[in-house]
């Protein structure tokens, strides 16, 4: 009976060691990761990615833990925020746009950071290339900048055939911007348009900038994208609309909202990309080894309820074309 005993009990322990082992890796696989939005967390794209996340079975609150940083639209706060997230020891940061991915990058060298909707992270220098990023960050680019300029203004050119003057937007406080821009002169004189370049950093700018363009003569409105010009709620496109201008974006939800045209990536799409890089790195990948991968397909959305109301006629073969048409 003794030695029965002492059977039993090895057994137990040897049993109870397995369990042990068993929980704590069990604790391990609950994986934690960090969220950078910018502007704001509450976006489709964003939605998007956390769809995907689950769908490849990363489920939150079971297989893994997400911790959020909502700015909400105070764009200052991003690097007291990312600075929150580097301490919470996270296993990997996620840097939704360029504002967050810039906060992310300066808070860390060495937490993994996947980047989603940010147009070119090599000349931003928060990478050394697309093919081998070389540091702690990768993810996924919003735009080959190889003659994207031309055949955004060519759609333009295409819908507006006699248009000479074009209002540029842009915000110059957006990095983006400022390293995007310089190419749009080059690729405006090839098509014939001359462009009134206006720098907006509020978004209380929007009316009178509208109406400035206006009286120096535009035929038409090139918004790049930026919070400040964050539709509907800054009301871009109605504005543009009751000043009688044609506007194109780079959002797809430019045009959903009014807009006339919108010629840009997919974002919900690319944030689904983004999701698997996570689940790559969380599974071992080197970050710096994973390049960074660019969109093959841009959407063009024509709202063709705004082009009634202005009064164009949008050509069969651009509409034959159109990915979305809103009537």
């Amino acid at each position: 009976m003794r030695r029965f005993a002492a059977t039993m009990c090895a057994i137990l322990v040897v049993l109870l060691s397995f369990a042990s082992a068993a929980t704590s890796q069990s604790v391990r696989r609950v994986a934690r990761i960090g969220i950078l939005c910018a502007p704001a967390c509450k976006v489709p794209f964003s939605e998007a990615f956390s769809d995907e996340l689950q769908k490849i079975g990363w489920v939150e609150g079971t297989t893994i833990t997400i911790e959020r940083k909502d700015p909400d639209y105070h764009l200052d706060q991003l690097p007291a925020l990312a600075a929150d997230l580097v301490r919470s020891k996270p296993d990997l940061i996620v840097a939704f746009t360029p504002y967050a991915a810039r906060a992310a990058k300066n808070a860390t060298p060495d937490v993994p950071i996947v980047i989603i909707l940010v147009a070119d992270p090599v000349s931003m220098g928060l990478a050394s290339s697309l093919a081998h990023p070389g540091g702690n960050l990768t993810g996924v680019a919003t735009m080959d900048r190889i003659d994207f300029g031309g055949k955004f203004l060519g759609i333009l050119r295409e819908v507006l055939p006699q248009a000479k003057r074009v209002a540029v937007f842009l915000n110059t406080s957006n990095e983006m911007h400022r390293l995007v821009f310089p190419e749009t002169p080059t690729a405006a004189a090839k098509l014939g348009f001359e462009l009134d370049v206006i720098d907006l950093h509020e978004a209380g700018e929007v009316p009178r900038a509208i109406a400035a363009a206006k009286t120096r003569g535009a035929e038409a409105l090139d918004i790049f994208s930026d919070p400040i010009f964050g539709f509907p709620s800054n009301r871009v496109p109605d504005l543009a609309l009751q000043a009688g201008l044609p506007s194109i974006s780079f959002d797809p939800d430019f045009a959903r909202a009014g807009g006339l045209i919108s010629y840009g990536p997919d974002f919900p799409a690319l944030a689904r990309i983004g999701a698997h890089y996570v689940d790559r790195i969380l599974r071992g990948a080197k970050t710096a080894e994973l390049p960074i991968e660019q969109p093959t397909k841009y959407l063009l959305v024509i709202n063709l309820k705004t082009a009634k109301s202005l009064g164009i006629e949008i050509p069969a073969h651009l509409l034959a074309r159109a990915d979305e048409v809103i009537e």
